[in-house]
């Protein structure tokens, strides 16, 4: 008889519906991420920023596809901040310089693009 596997899975299952933003919580003074795809092509990770927590400027060597699901951030990209809300979407660019603040608590999907 084999064992049963309890441990929950890293990503999720193909065709299985899922709430986006309940495959993470917020925790305070914080910010959290799930991986939820892994391929050679890219990553699809979520996080959850409290309110006040971000990212600092970095780059990036491939193209990022931020979706806000709900909340509201500042994305500045190459110096230029860009105010989004749950349901907008921006695409940062490779090697251009970006960072994120959470201007209310938020969360986020984040797509690289490895191309």
């Amino acid at each position: 008889m084999q064992a049963e596997n309890t441990r929950k899975p890293k990503g999720i299952s193909g065709a299985e519906i899922i709430s986006a933003a309940g495959l993470v919580n917020y925790q305070e003074d914080s910010v959290v991420s799930h991986e939820i795809v892994k391929k050679q092509t890219g990553t699809v990770t979520i996080f959850a920023f409290d309110e006040g927590e971000g990212l600092s400027e970095h780059t990036a060597p491939f193209d990022a596809l931020v979706q806000v699901l709900e909340g509201e951030v500042e994305v500045s990209i190459a110096g230029k901040p860009n105010h989004l809300n749950g349901g907008d979407i921006i695409l940062i660019p490779a090697q251009q310089p970006h960072s994120l603040k959470a201007l209310t608590q938020f969360k986020m999907i984040l797509t690289m693009i490895r191309s």
